[in-house]
């Protein structure tokens, strides 16, 4: 199992519309074989050092991963993601 994990910066585009985010990322459930489970959400704590919303997703393998990565069902996502993003850090392990 891989576990795959975004964190990101928004701009202010990206902050006003933090519902949909969670939205378009929920969306994916059940649309792409190997995606086990999808969980985000935006930060409670708003520390200095705190980024503005998080993505977790567990993956059967990396060979899903990497087909999610072009899936048509996640293509729309990344693509709205990066018109709200400033900045993001991932992380990705087998589990």
């Amino acid at each position: 199992m891989l576990k795959h994990i975004v964190l990101y910066k928004l701009n202010e585009e990206g902050l006003k519309n933090l519902d949909k985010i969670k939205n378009n990322f929920l969306s994916m459930r059940g649309k792409i074989d190997g995606l086990l489970s999808v969980e985000c959400g935006a930060d409670v704590l708003k520390s200095e050092r705190s980024f503005d919303f998080a993505l977790v997703c567990e993956f059967e393998n990396l060979e899903s991963f990497k087909a999610y990565k072009t899936h048509p069902v996640h293509l729309p996502v990344k693509e709205y993601m990066h018109t709200v993003v400033e900045s993001s850090k991932s992380c990705d392990f087998i589990k």
